[in-house]
């Protein structure tokens, strides 16, 4: 053991990585704290010094210093939550767009060194209990993946300073990013393309009508509609669930069994959409040609394979991520010249139900 190696036993200091570096303690700190104006040469020294001394940075220790905790929070918020009905834990862990948004965060957080905590918020317990959880300084930043209309956690969030961006758009403005699909230009796609197919009897399965989401994409549909003339647009409203496409199918064909055409606002809801028509006789897409939204897993898992409209959800979690980490990078009075909110364009794909 050289003289200038820690004993065995003992945890590594700054001290000792500041000798195996050759450089002073308070450039070591610089370089463990991330201060960005340390030469690049010296912060390479010290970086090689780290690895090969084993320096485990003091979390605590270096919190104090830099007010960080390295950790973020995806909070998903829904409606309060109710005796019946899919319990919300697990229809987020079966709906394969959750799935989705967490690989696209984990994807630039991880390199970032950046922890992501998952918080579930469904009732005005836990909502005060993540308000002041946020304020008390556990985490640096939070996503919100929040779609009812009236939640009122983005304007919770805003009035906390805490660093945060809001995937989708909010029904009312508050003054944080977010990031989502044109929702609009998307059912116009859908639409577009079953009049391209002849289908001129065209219905639509909607999502939830307080979740701007879905108001946008049923509000597409029919100016899409319009604009070629079609005055006429029935719907049926559902949950964003397999067996909630399957029973507005059955509400549609009881009111217009003539239907040639459906765009369904979900690749689940229209999963069980397909089976229901399967089961009433209807040829796919012979009879009836149905379009999606979103380009899931569930869209392949079809019978036949889903023609949807595709949202480039690991893209735009990912975006979410670079916006937040921005974000936190900023101090507070200077977070409005940070990246703002950001729209994709969504693109159909082609497949053999329409």
């Amino acid at each position: 053991m050289t003289a200038d190696a820690p004993r065995p036993g003992r945890p590594v200091t700054l001290e000792d990585v500041a000798r195996a570096a050759g450089v002073s303690r308070a450039t070591v700190s610089r370089v463990v704290n991330g201060t960005p104006t340390v030469d690049p040469a010296l912060r390479r020294k010290v970086e090689d010094a780290v690895e090969a001394t084993g320096y485990v940075p003091h979390q605590a220790a270096r919190s104090l210093v830099t007010r960080r905790t390295d950790s973020v929070a995806l909070v998903i918020s829904e409606r309060e939550r109710r005796p019946v009905a899919a319990p919300f834990v697990g229809r987020m862990f079966t709906d394969p767009h959750f799935g989705r948004v967490v690989g696209g965060l984990l994807d630039v957080l991880r390199p970032a060194g950046v922890q992501m905590l998952l918080m579930l918020v469904d009732d005005e317990a836990s909502r005060r209990q993540f308000v002041s959880y946020v304020r008390q300084g556990h985490v640096d930043g939070a996503v919100l993946v929040s779609s009812h209309a009236a939640d009122p956690l983005p304007r919770l969030l805003a009035e906390s300073g805490l660093p945060a961006v809001l995937s989708g758009r909010p029904a009312r403005e508050v003054p944080l990013p977010y990031v989502e699909v044109d929702q609009r230009a998307g059912a116009r796609l859908a639409v577009a393309h079953l009049l391209s197919r002849g289908r001129r009897r065209i219905g639509t399965i909607a999502g939830p009508q307080d979740m701007p989401a879905a108001q946008e994409r049923l509000e597409g549909f029919r100016d899409a509609l319009a604009a070629h003339g079609v005055t006429e647009a029935p719907w049926a409203e559902a949950d964003f669930t397999r067996a909630g496409g399957a029973a507005a199918m059955r509400r549609l064909l009881a009111e217009r069994p003539d239907l040639d055409g459906v765009f369904v606002a979900s690749d689940l809801m229209a999963q069980g959409a397909l089976q229901t028509l399967l089961r009433a006789g209807v040829g796919l897409p012979h009879d009836v040609s149905v379009v999606g939204f979103d380009d899931s897993e569930a869209a392949v898992a079809c019978e036949p394979p889903l023609t949807t409209v595709r949202q480039p959800v690991e893209e735009m979690a990912a975006e979410l991520a670079r916006l937040l980490l921005a974000r936190i990078s900023q101090p507070e009075r200077e977070r409005e010249s940070a990246p703002g909110s950001r729209v994709f364009r969504p693109v159909l794909v082609e497949r053999g139900s329409a």
